[in-house]
């Protein structure tokens, strides 16, 4: 059994960028974790639907740790790096994770990229022996819209989410005012189109792809 962390900036990047993958993780027995950065506090009039949302998530991933840090969307910015660091290093000592999935430094979304930087102190293998793969996910509607960004997300690792897509799409649909009809960058139509793009690649029907930065064997 491995154990997988997928960091998600903000809810939903967890199920766009990689969650074929893991109700794949999920099938073969591996324990799945999530780790869930930012999110409506108890005082936004969002609370109640979100907590509501994340039970229904929960159950339907069946994490065994569904883990949420309650920062502010929009403003890490404010966050100091040393702070947000630690605070996904706990959690991380905590899970002991085999495998990490991160989101991409190239996003649009400067909470994606902040995220992205916090994530590289967990490289050194000499700090956290149990990690053993890194991988960068991509997300709709974020990565790839960045048209200032000199350098852009290269997949070279291919995972074939074929008896997932439709899993998928059910849990995308949990985030009722996240998914709308295309031409949406994040709608049922674009998440197929993505997953056949990326199955063309690898000689499959659905895939998900990611940037493979780390792996010990």
């Amino acid at each position: 059994m491995k154990k997988i962390l997928v960091i998600s900036p903000h809810p939903d990047d967890e199920t766009l960028g990689c969650g074929g993958t893991l109700l794949k993780h999920r099938s073969k027995g591996d324990q799945i974790n999530c780790l869930l950065i930012t999110s409506p506090n108890k005082h936004h009039k969002l609370f109640k639907k979100y907590q509501n949302i994340f039970k229904k998530i929960n159950q339907a991933y069946k994490f065994k740790n569904f883990l949420n840090l309650n920062l502010e969307a929009t403003k890490l910015d404010t966050v100091k790096n040393k702070l947000l660091i630690d605070m996904i290093a706990k959690c991380i000592i905590k899970i002991k994770p085999n495998i990490l999935y991160i989101p991409c430094p190239y996003d649009a979304h400067e909470d994606h990229k902040k995220i992205y930087n916090a994530m590289i102190p967990f490289t050194k293998s000499f700090r956290y022996p149990y990690i053993k793969e890194i991988l960068i996910y991509e997300t709709l509607s974020e990565t790839n819209f960045d048209v200032m960004e000199k350098k852009s997300f290269k997949p070279n690792h291919w995972i074939d989410i074929s008896k997932f897509i439709n899993k998928k799409i059910k849990i995308m649909r949990i985030y009722k005012s996240e998914l709308k009809n295309h031409p949406f960058p994040r709608s049922k139509d674009s998440i197929i189109s993505l997953a056949k793009l990326r199955g063309s690649f690898s000689n499959c029907k659905y895939a998900e792809s990611f940037n493979l930065i780390k792996k010990i064997t």
